[in-house]
Order: structure tokens, then C-alpha cells, then sequence
């Protein structure tokens, strides 16, 4: 018989390549199940367990930002959409368009909306990916462990705890294999444009708040 399916859902940008390629050589012998930004939380079933990684919404928007911009390369290359390529060509770098989003003038608001929800990687929301937070406690037994990107290294080893994996698994160093926003890219924001990206991301802000209350696992 063998053991039920454990669920890595992978929210963009918090770490999730890393952990994949650190952990999908067990993915057979420890019955892991990895799934890309698509899938959710709601689509597994109940009483399946899940495993998932947050991070802070205002980091994660430049991360995303970041990664859209270069096409996700080097790690893989992702075709720009018709509509991320306006929205890239008004706005080239994520402070730039934070500051859009807080703008007095309607008009540039606008143009700051539209890029929001045509680049994919800012788009999605972490409660698209694992629900809002009522949802988190309806679902809380079937969540086995949940980190944070901030912490990544420290979660990872707890993790494996978790799982019983061998203490020797590693985190990829590789930058590429990791999918880390190589140097060079802008990561600053105004305050008023970092205002505003907590406003966007209200929701998001809430459940990570409340994930940052709870113990990481059942």
C-alpha cells in the first residue's frame, strides 16, 4: 500500500524552485507530489496533506516583477504576453511601478492597474495559491508544514524533519538552479509606492500575518 501523497504547492517567488530540485529526487520514495503556480490549495483534496512556502507580499512583488521583466531566463525563458509587454514598456522597473499604483492622477493609476494584472508573476496572489485565512483554518490538518522565504534555510531543515528525509539534502547554491533574481535589478521602492503595494496585496498581507502566528506545522 503505499503512502498518501504529500502536495508541494508552489506560490511564485518564495523559494520554490530551490526546494524542488533539492527534494524531487525522493519524490518516489516519499510519495512527493510538486505542482506549479497553477494548482491550489482548494484543488488538492481534503485530507490530502500539503506542504507550501509564503513570503512577505511587498518582497515578493519586486521578486515577481523582477523575474517577468527578464522573462524568468536565466533559469528558463517565458515568453512575454502581448500585455506584459505594454505593461514592461511603461513601467521598467518595480519602484516605478508602485509608485504608478500610489500616483494622484487617475490616468496613471490606471496604466499602474493594468500592468498589475497583466504581469503573471504579480497577478497571482498568495490567496489564489492556499485561500484566504478562513480557508487556512478549514483546511489547517491537511497542512503538514508551511516556511517562509525569509527564513528558507532554517525552514528547509525543519522540513526534512518533517518528511524524514536524510539530514545530508542541501539546498541548491547554484543561482540559476535556484531561480534567484541575478545582480542588477532595482529592488528599492518609494514609501508611498510600498504603501501601496500593502494596499494591493491587503489580503495577502492578512493570511501571512496570520501564518506568522501559527506553528509551521500540524
Amino acid at each position: 500500500m503505499s503512502a498518501a501523497p504529500v502536495h508541494f504547492l508552489h506560490v511564485p517567488k518564495t523559494g520554490g524552485c530551490a526546494i524542488r530540485a533539492a527534494l524531487e529526487p525522493f519524490a518516489d520514495s516519499h510519495s512527493l507530489v510538486f505542482h506549479w503556480h497553477g494548482m491550489s490549495l482548494r484543488e488538492i483534496p481534503e485530507g490530502e496533506r500539503a506542504v507550501f512556502f509564503v513570503r512577505h507580499p511587498v518582497t515578493r512583488f519586486v521578486s515577481g516583477f523582477n523575474s517577468r521583466l527578464r522573462r524568468g531566463m536565466p533559469h528558463h525563458e517565458g515568453r512575454h504576453t502581448p500585455k506584459e509587454e505594454v505593461a514592461f514598456a511603461r513601467f521598467q522597473t518595480p519602484a516605478m511601478l508602485a509608485a504608478a499604483l500610489a500616483s494622484a492622477d487617475a490616468g496613471t493609476r490606471e496604466s499602474a492597474e493594468f500592468a498589475m494584472d497583466a504581469i503573471s508573476h504579480t497577478r497571482r496572489r498568495l490567496t489564489d495559491t492556499i485561500g484566504d485565512v478562513a480557508y487556512i483554518v478549514h483546511r489547517r490538518a491537511d497542512i503538514l508544514f508551511f516556511g517562509f522565504q525569509e527564513t528558507l534555510a532554517a525552514d528547509f531543515e525543519r522540513l526534512k524533519e518533517v518528511l524524514d528525509l536524510p539530514k545530508s539534502i542541501t539546498l541548491p547554491s547554484d543561482d540559476v538552479v535556484a531561480h534567484r533574481t541575478p545582480p542588477g535589478f532595482e529592488t528599492w521602492l518609494t514609501r508611498e509606492g510600498r504603501r501601496a503595494i500593502k494596499e494591493w496585496y491587503r489580503d495577502d498581507l492578512t493570511l501571512y500575518r496570520h501564518l506568522q502566528r501559527l506553528p509551521s506545522r500540524v
